[in-house]
């Protein structure tokens, strides 16, 4: 195994599962690309490999100490115990690198930002329980927490159907 390189399961909606060998530069642009919904292409070895977040059920990024790696770690093992908290894994790094926030506005008044695990279409607001939907055609607004996908109820909102 490569330094530095991690190895991704995943399981589309379908029920097929599939891995692939990412460095942590490609698993930081996986997670933005899976948060955002955007189709991700990187190259992996000598090949081109793709992936829509949007047919993926779920996924997980293996490192060192994941039990997929064991059998790998007792070519070279690695002492657990040594490695100090100050020195975080790169992948603690790259989950919290990307977070995605809604700028929810509803008719109700209230207007807040949220942090969500991934980009949605609809949301529910906190105070009244409404529901807020996506508003594509504005997209992603600035707000004080960064850029924020605006949901909102006030309007009608074009909605895509899937």
């Amino acid at each position: 195994m490569i330094p530095n390189q991690h190895l991704m399961t995943y399981t589309l909606n379908s029920g097929i599962k599939g891995t692939v060998d990412l460095s942590s530069k490609q698993v930081q642009e996986w997670i933005k690309a899976y948060r955002i919904g955007s189709k991700f292409v990187t190259v992996v070895g000598k090949q081109y490999f793709g992936l829509n977040p949007e047919l993926v059920a779920d996924f997980k990024v293996h490192n060192e100490y994941s039990e997929q790696r064991e059998h790998i770690s007792m070519i070279q093992p690695v002492i657990v115990m040594e490695r100090k908290a100050v020195d975080l894994d790169p992948l603690v790094e790259a989950y919290s690198q990307y977070k995605t926030f809604i700028q929810v506005e509803c008719k109700c008044g209230a207007s807040y930002i949220e942090e969500s695990p991934h980009k949605r279409t609809k949301w529910s607001c906190k105070e009244c329980n409404n529901i807020v939907f996506l508003d594509r055609k504005k997209g992603m607004v600035d707000t004080n927490a960064g850029k924020a996908w605006y949901m909102t109820n006030k309007y009608y909102v074009e909605r895509q159907s899937n």
